[in-house]
């Protein structure tokens, strides 16, 4: 028998609502939300650990609901909810009727395991979650080494982030970190850097990826800082033929992440 929340004035779910809506509860806290099927399980074979299991018996599918139940390990407080409490809390407008809370990783950059001569995406200050799980998307389909975001101006475990990325921030290894920081590390393990800037820049088709690298991508209203253009080994550049003069951010991500990933055997 699990306990049941049928009010939505309980104080759980004030809690479930502010770990839902503020970056600041999240890291006080340490926690943050996970809804859908596919995104707790992709969590779960991360290994995050799980603070407390929601689920709504109205709208969860039984065949979906058991196998996840019977996952979660002793320490996971299970909790029923009715539907009228369970779609206050609801954050995708299809659902599924299961919400968990687990714990964020420290995602600092000493937690990558990095193979020999990896290859990483670093996305520099990208302001819209969406953009940022795009960007997930496209690391994961591309089976990079590791995600970085450098001086991120949203928390990694923004709901927005965990939506887009259709659970990518589970896939992929991922850290954050200062542009110092992650430029020292760059230095450290050996890995060249290449930054996607116009100055001085050749066509990213003309550059060898084979060796242990970085690809460093920019918005697209202020692109990379000048200390990237002073660091990087070569700047790249895709050559457009149309009369605008950016594309999103997660596209370029992922024609210069892909050329790479030709360039190493991939086969499309």
């Amino acid at each position: 028998m699990y306990k049941s929340i049928s009010s939505s004035q309980n104080p759980t779910l004030k809690k479930l609502l502010s770990l839902q809506e503020k970056s600041r509860e999240r890291r006080k806290s340490g926690l943050f939300l996970i809804e859908g099927v596919r995104e707790i399980n992709l969590a779960l074979q991360a290994g995050y650990d799980f603070h407390q299991f929601f689920f709504c018996k109205t709208i969860a599918e039984e065949l979906l609901l058991k196998p996840l139940l019977e996952t979660l390990d002793d320490k996971t407080e299970i909790i029923e909810l009715s539907e009228d409490v369970y779609s206050k809390i609801a954050y995708r407008s299809a659902t599924e009727g299961i919400i968990a809370s687990a714990k964020a990783k420290t995602n600092q950059l000493s937690d990558l395991g990095l193979p020999q001569n990896p290859l990483i995406l670093i996305a520099e200050a990208p302001e819209k979650p969406g953009n940022i799980g795009a960007l997930l998307r496209t690391a994961d389909a591309a089976g990079v080494d590791a995600f970085i975001l450098a001086n991120p101006r949203t928390d990694l475990y923004n709901p927005n982030i965990i939506r887009s990325s259709v659970g990518g921030v589970f896939t992929v290894p991922v850290a954050t970190g200062s542009t110092s920081e992650i430029i020292d590390f760059l230095k450290e393990m050996n890995i060249a850097i290449f930054a996607a800037i116009l100055q001085e820049a050749i066509s990213y088709e003309k550059q060898d990826f084979n060796q242990a690298c970085a690809i460093v991508v920019g918005t697209e209203a202020d692109g990379l800082s000048e200390t990237w253009r002073a660091e990087s080994k070569q700047n790249i550049i895709i050559p457009m033929q149309g009369r605008l003069d950016s594309m999103n951010v997660s596209v370029a991500a992922a024609i210069l992440i892909f050329e790479a990933r030709r360039q190493r055997g991939f086969s499309f």
